[in-house]
């Protein structure tokens, strides 16, 4: 398998906070020419099965897949894993772990959301949860865009739910070492998600980089919905400075919200390892069913 394959690493399904269940969201990647898929969704692996099963049905290779959120330099960075065994219980006991926090959160961010003249929001939020135990700042974007708060869920954000917003409430996650462990322990492989998100100054970026090569992280998503084309030559200096394979995903939520669907995204430069060649014992086929 080489870099030309529309292979689509990174979105997420009702079981955390995208709109389509695995199974729609498998036939929407094979209408897109999607040859290679991963279901990732926020700190769960409960649609595993399913997306395995829903890939295989569309006649497409599937790679088990999760975005773990981690807690770097004070910020929230997303560490998807790819790969792995989907039955390891220390990746399910961490992944719990990391799920715990989120139900206080949900109950802070509604409070602060009330003193702002918004009440209801922590039961507005749960209408659009498919799973309570990942409540997130999704799901009450959601609920603020439906009852006419805000007309889009990037107004929300803006107006809400970042920093020194009413609504923001910090959450400390797993750190980048335990999630990179979790992840290669089950016999898969780490990979910094979108990088250009975080707005890290230049040391704090290298010093991600850094750490997360000497814990065992292996690539980063160079081709992905939030980048733009700088961006793509950016990263892939990125991944060649630092010895790390590249990866390709939409980082698909919802048809309703996400700017670039599954498939849609250009192909990886053919001067980058995918991660596809170093995973492909990990790819399970539709023959293998």
């Amino acid at each position: 398998m080489t870099s030309i394959l529309n292979a689509d690493l990174h979105c997420h399904s009702v079981v955390s906070d995208g709109t389509l269940t695995p199974e729609d969201l498998a036939a929407r990647a094979k209408a897109n020419g999607v040859e290679l898929w991963a279901l990732t969704d926020h700190d769960e692996i409960g649609g595993q099965h399913r997306a395995a099963a829903a890939a295989h049905a569309q006649g497409m290779a599937y790679l088990t897949g999760v975005e773990i959120s981690v807690t770097f330099a004070d910020t929230t960075v997303h560490i998807v894993g790819l790969g792995f065994d989907p039955n390891d219980t220390r990746l399910a006991e961490g992944l719990a772990a990391t799920r715990g926090g989120r139900g206080e959160r949900a109950k802070d961010m509604a409070e602060q959301l009330a003193q702002a003249g918004i009440p209801g929001a922590y039961e507005g939020a749960l209408q659009f949860v498919g799973n309570p135990a990942l409540i997130s700042r999704t799901h009450f974007a959601r609920f603020l865009v439906e009852t006419g708060v805000c007309k889009d869920t990037s107004e929300v954000f803006r107006k809400y739910l970042i920093e020194g917003k009413p609504g923001y409430v910090p959450h400390r996650w797993a750190s980048l070492g335990n999630a990179v462990r979790w992840i290669t322990e089950a016999g898969g492989m780490a990979i910094i998600a979108h990088p250009a998100r975080y707005k890290f100054s230049a040391n704090e970026e290298f010093a991600l980089f850094s750490e997360f090569k000497a814990h065992g992280g292996r690539g980063v998503e160079v081709v992905t919905g939030s980048h733009s084309a700088a961006e793509y030559v950016t990263y892939a200096a990125m991944a060649k400075e630092f010895g790390l394979a590249a990866s390709r995903g939409s980082d698909f939520h919802s048809p309703d919200e996400s700017h670039t669907d599954l498939g849609t995204l250009p192909l990886l430069s053919g001067q980058l390892t995918p991660v596809w060649e170093l995973l492909a014992e990990r790819i399970r086929h539709p023959a293998a069913v």
